[in-house]
C-alpha cells in the first residue's frame, strides 16, 4: 500500500521533546516530503498535537516508532490517504 499522507493525533510532555526535536525524528524516516506539526491543546502536562506528513510510500510503523522514541507518542490515525492524494471537501448541510 503506497501510503501518501498521515494526519496523527500526537501528545508529548510539556518540557520535552520539543515540537523541534519531534519534526526531526520523523524527517530522518525515508520517504517523507513534508511534516506540518500544529499544537491543538495545552493542558498542565502536556501538549496536543496533529502532525500531518506527506511523501510516497510513508512507513506508519516507522514513523511511530521513531515519535515514539523522541518521547512522545500516537494516540490515533486520523487521517490516511493512499495513492492519489485527495483534498477533503467540508459538506454543508
Amino acid at each position: 500500500m503506497n501510503i501518501r499522507r498521515l494526519v496523527l493525533d500526537v501528545d508529548k510532555a510539556i518540557a520535552r521533546p520539543s515540537i523541534v526535536e519531534i519534526a526531526r525524528a520523523i524527517d530522518a524516516v525515508p520517504n517523507i516530503e513534508a511534516v506540518n506539526i500544529t499544537v491543538t491543546e495545552i493542558d498542565m502536562e502536556t501538549v496536543g498535537m496533529e502532525i500531518t506528513i506527506e511523501g510516497n510510500g510513508l512507513d506508519y510503523e516507522k514513523i511511530a516508532e521513531e515519535i515514539a522514541t523522541s518521547g512522545a507518542v500516537v494516540h490515533s490515525i486520523d487521517e490516511l490517504v493512499t495513492g492519489h492524494v485527495i483534498e477533503r471537501v467540508p459538506r454543508s448541510r
